[in-house]
């Protein structure tokens, strides 16, 4: 018989049955947790086991004071500069550029084309880097200069252009930071800890609102108008950013032996190690074939839906929050100071979310919660059919639960997708790709809300109900596919062991039979 190859269920098994002397011998499997590792040694296997959980308790404290914090800051920054040209507009901008009808909307989408485009190929370059913070800290230091350059635009063409590079070298960003996470910690503390940087973009949004306000008030200053200032001072505040990626940033554990003891390295490495289901030969670069595997994963595609969701609603709100707060009956100035509390309250959401997803290590309710909210915040908004004037304290709560909704999703459902990719190459690739799709949401959000339908935004608020709808279900259905695929694996995990080596078991991934699904 010639060696082939065979698909049981989701799992792809390898024919190794051309002569009894290739039968390959069975691949030493340790169980550690949840995981099963092929190749752990047995003195790494009783090193890792018996780490005193106050020593492991001690590393990580160490990672997460040097890396999340760092992560947080970049990441507020980066919202800020893709969302800031919502104050702007309200501060003149619209006018000065002499721009009409959707031209604004425009603006806005053009950003996410080349943002994303560019998320997958940059997780790739990522991965050839030995220091993830330098090439980090490169994105950075770029899109400041382009963010400082959007304050000298003179036109639409001008905006327009500086938008397509923003894009361009912030695409990476998200993907990159997720990646690093992914690297650093087991998934059961992986939503938490994305959700820490991640709720800087929910307080972005508060702090575009008060910087903005206060920026403004440089209106005349070297004959600049004061939203031309808002966008140099920002810019500039991410270069400065930029540079600091060098030195700040952490990359590996091993390249860490300033602040990291080797015990603390090695237990760190073996971390990565064993959640990757262990390897011989470990990887090698990118390779043509990981693509494949990951573009043809159809449950990457399920997820996206959930950043497409959270990116609609998000930016949407973004970019338009102020202008609903205006429409209320506020002036400029207290439209932009009364945006900042949504996304407080939204900060607060994401972590404390974060925090449930990691301790019950169950990613589905953490999603489908969110939506309900989501769902019934746009259903009272909607019921007050455009008088937001006249019920001002009902309007501005939908708003703030609606914020409350929205910004738990990404965590939840970014944590959930790099927790069931293997190995690490494949992983950097899904990350991105979930998040090339989910950005897709972001055109959506830039057209979510028309000017002329003000203050009804009957799309923009009928959609966003329709959004959270939709997600709840394909929640439900996501999990049960994990929970189908785990049932089936479990049904030839003692053949596997049996049949295939453990560069094999390696090589299949996330489709190992000894790999199991997070739900």
């Amino acid at each position: 018989m010639n060696r082939g190859s065979i698909v049981k269920d989701d799992v792809e098994i390898v024919d190794q049955t051309s002569h009894v002397e290739d039968i390959p011998k069975p691949s030493p499997i340790t169980q550690v947790g949840d995981f099963r590792v092929v190749g752990l040694t047995s003195d790494d296997a009783d090193f890792y086991i018996n780490y005193p959980e106050e020593k492991r308790k001690k590393v990580f404290r160490k990672v997460d004071n040097r890396l999340i914090p760092m992560l947080a800051v970049l990441y507020l920054i980066c919202h800020i500069d893709r969302a800031n040209i919502g104050n702007a507009k309200i501060e003149g901008m619209v006018e000065d550029l002499k721009m009409t009808g959707l031209q604004y909307n425009t603006v806005l989408s053009i950003f996410f084309i080349p943002y994303v485009l560019f998320e997958v190929p940059s997780n790739i370059v990522l991965k050839r880097f030995k220091r993830p913070s330098v090439y980090l800290g490169l994105l950075v230091s770029t899109w400041g200069v382009v963010m400082t350059c959007t304050g000298l635009v003179q036109n639409f063409a001008g905006l327009m252009a500086t938008r397509v590079l923003l894009g361009i070298f912030e695409a990476g960003f998200f993907p990159g930071a997720i990646y690093l996470c992914s690297y650093w910690y087991m998934p059961r503390e992986l939503a938490l800890r994305i959700s820490y940087f991640y709720c800087a973009s929910a307080l972005s949004g508060a702090f575009s609102g008060l910087l903005a306000a206060a920026i403004a008030e440089m209106d005349g200053t070297a004959g600049l108008e004061g939203w031309r200032w808002i966008f140099i001072l920002e810019g500039l505040a991410s270069v400065v950013l930029g540079v600091a990626c060098f030195f700040l940033l952490i990359d590996t554990p091993a390249l860490s032996k300033r602040w990291l003891s080797l015990e603390e390295i090695r237990y760190l490495e073996l971390s990565m190690f064993i959640k990757q289901g262990g390897t011989s030969t470990g990887e090698s670069g990118f390779k043509w074939r990981d693509l494949k595997v990951v573009l043809m994963n159809w449950r990457i595609y399920v997820l996206s839906y959930f950043l497409f969701c959270q990116s609609a609603l998000s930016y949407g709100t973004k970019f338009t929050l102020p202008t609903i707060t205006k429409a209320m009956g506020f002036s400029s100035t207290n439209a932009q100071l009364t945006s900042a509390p949504p996304y407080i309250a939204g900060a607060i959401s994401a972590v404390v979310f974060a925090r449930l997803s990691d301790r019950f290590y169950w990613r589905m309710p953490f999603v489908c919660i969110p939506m309900i909210i989501v769902v019934v915040a746009y259903s009272i908004i909607m019921s007050l059919n455009g008088e937001l004037e006249a019920k001002k304290g009902v309007a501005y709560f939908a708003v703030v639960l609606s914020v409350i909704g929205i910004y738990p999703i990404q965590p939840g459902a970014a944590s959930w997708n790099a927790n069931n990719i293997a190995p690490a190459s494949r992983r950097a690739m899904g990350i991105a790709l979930v998040n090339c799709v989910g950005n897709i949401g972001g055109i959506l959000g830039s057209f979510m809300y028309i000017e002329k339908e003000s203050p009804k935004y009957t799309t923009g608020f009928g959609l966003s109900l329709a959004l959270g709808g939709v997600g709840f279900f394909v929640a439900l259905f996501l999990e049960w596919t994990y929970k189908m695929g785990n049932a089936r694996k479990a049904r030839i995990a003692d053949d596997a062991r049996v049949n295939y080596t453990e560069d094999q078991l390696f090589d299949m991934g996330d489709k190992s039979p000894l790999f199991k699904y997070v739900l």
